[in-house]
């Protein structure tokens, strides 16, 4: 039948037959529209603002993630709250592959402990793979005399007339304050007041003036202090020495065993991510850090590059979850202080 032959059909029948004409016409345009995942932008949330590690892990896999997709990918910062607005907006999102999260430890795996009446739960994240990691460096102001764990532990018992010293985090709560909560334990807890900032920036240009004696942070934070000779390390929480560090001992060379610290970032997708969805999403991840000159920016600063399977950065969120709660409540640490 002719077009212009449906034209002396009645009504009821030419309306008919155009829907069945535009299903037709429509059903290829549904499909692409629908097609093989991704065929539109992925968002990753970033639960800090511009300039931190977490935002410098979504900066330098964005444009390799995006190859590997062959889809545009946009950070989206939402800063506030220690990350748990990040977090939560992610819980909240369509577990469609097109809205992730760049998380750290610090929201996902002591804010859950440290937040009272927090209701968010991260362990309901898709866990997708490991973006790059980190040790933690122990570094003291070099007026400090300590060179070990066991001087350091003398020294700050008999330190201002045997009332103790301050240590320094980047925050209360975070992955720095509870660390040297933990080694505060490991050493025989001398006295050591904590000594709050907002965000590593500002502690440590106190630091480096001896407004307090010693704080725990990232390879990658510590480096320029180091390098410059502002800071001397004491430690490193690896189980192997920081190749951009090769001086630097691990705890367990140090005096310290099973003292094992990693602060990690990790891409993570909302709860109910369809397994297909989140293999892709682990394939592009893989092949975005193994790129050389993403791999040298992040070894450089003294961060390791990440990748692995998804399997692996799930079982690290929920043993890191555990491991630092029992810190939390065994000293009693508050995100307010």
């Amino acid at each position: 039948m002719t077009f212009r032959e449906t034209l002396t059909l009645p009504l009821s029948r030419r309306g008919a037959l155009a829907g069945a004409f535009g299903l037709g016409l429509a059903a290829p345009a549904v499909a692409r529209a629908q097609g093989a995942y991704p065929n539109r932008p992925v968002t990753l949330v970033v639960g800090f603002p511009p300039g931190g590690q977490t935002d410098f892990a979504a900066r330098i896999l964005q444009q390799g993630l995006s190859s590997a997709l062959a889809q545009p990918v946009v950070i989206d910062n939402r800063g506030g709250a220690g990350g748990n607005l990040g977090t939560d907006a992610v819980l909240r999102a369509r577990p469609d592959g097109y809205t992730l999260l760049v998380g750290n430890a610090n929201p996902l795996t002591i804010n859950p402990h440290t937040f009272q009446g927090m209701t968010i739960d991260p362990l309901r994240l898709t866990a997708v793979g490991m973006m790059l990691k980190s040790s933690l460096i122990l570094c003291v102001h070099p007026s400090v005399p300590a060179r070990n764990p066991a001087e350091f532990a003398t020294w700050a018992r008999e330190a201002n007339g045997g009332k103790g010293i301050n240590y320094g985090s980047g925050s209360a709560g975070s992955l720095t304050h509870v660390a040297m909560e933990l080694f505060k334990n490991r050493i025989g807890n001398p006295p050591m007041e904590h000594v709050p900032y907002r965000g590593s920036g500002p502690a440590l240009q106190d630091f480096i003036v001896n407004r307090f004696s010693a704080m725990f942070d990232a390879a990658s934070v510590m480096a320029p202090f180091i390098r410059s000779n502002q800071l001397r390390p004491m430690l490193a929480t690896g189980a192997q020495r920081i190749p951009a560090f090769p001086d630097i001992p691990t705890a367990a060379e140090a005096g310290l065993p099973d003292f094992a610290i990693t602060a990690w970032i990790g891409l993570f997708g909302p709860p109910g991510m369809p397994a297909e969805i989140v293999q892709r999403l682990n394939a592009a991840l893989n092949q975005a850090v193994q790129d050389p000159t993403v791999r040298e920016r992040i070894t450089t600063q003294g961060d390791e590059p990440g990748g692995g399977t998804a399997e692996e950065l799930a079982g690290l969120l929920k043993s890191d979850h555990a491991r630092w709660g029992e810190v939390v409540r065994a000293n009693n640490i508050r995100a307010d202080g």
